[in-house]
């Protein structure tokens, strides 16, 4: 073997090695985060004004508007939202942003999915996501894996 190759070998075990370390650390994290998650759901459906689906997907409404018709799963809505973390951090914000945006129901989170479909236009929700309806096991940015996520969310308008 050259020393090329004997160094080639090196780099990719080394590399190996790193990938196989991040994963572990993922699925440890993982596990703690949604350890939390649940306790921090079982903790919270008992509070006044907080319903639970039968998904697991928890939520209270915080402003009634006028609207007359839920979106479906297909529609595409026009949102202001404000994502944060269990410990308040947040990940992501069109009201910070001061910029709502539009998106169909079907290409986002299954928690969002099944959440804006409670609501008609006007209404301001704060859904509690645990991490099976959000990203699961997976990093996403800011958020670890197995995180619950929460948001608050206006739905200004059913576009289609």
């Amino acid at each position: 073997m050259s020393t090329t190759q004997i160094v080639l070998l090196v780099i990719i075990i080394v590399i190996g090695g790193l990938v196989y370390k991040n994963k572990q650390h993922q699925k440890e994290s993982a596990g703690i985060n949604r350890i939390t998650a649940q306790e921090f759901l079982s903790e919270n459906v008992n509070k006044e004004g907080v319903f639970e689906t039968s998904s697991g997907l928890q939520y209270e409404v915080l402003t009634q508007g006028n609207g007359a018709h839920h979106p479906l799963a297909t529609s595409k809505v026009k949102v202001h939202y404000h994502g944060t973390l269990l410990n308040g951090s947040v990940f992501d914000s069109s009201v910070e942003r001061n910029s709502p945006i539009s998106f169909g129901l079907n290409q986002v989170i299954s928690g969002w999915t099944e959440g804006v479909q409670l609501m008609k236009e006007g209404d301001k929700f704060r859904f509690f996501i645990p991490p099976n309806l959000g990203y699961g096991d997976q990093a996403a940015g800011k958020i670890e894996p197995g995180s619950l996520l929460i948001f608050e969310v206006e739905l200004l308008k059913i576009e289609s």
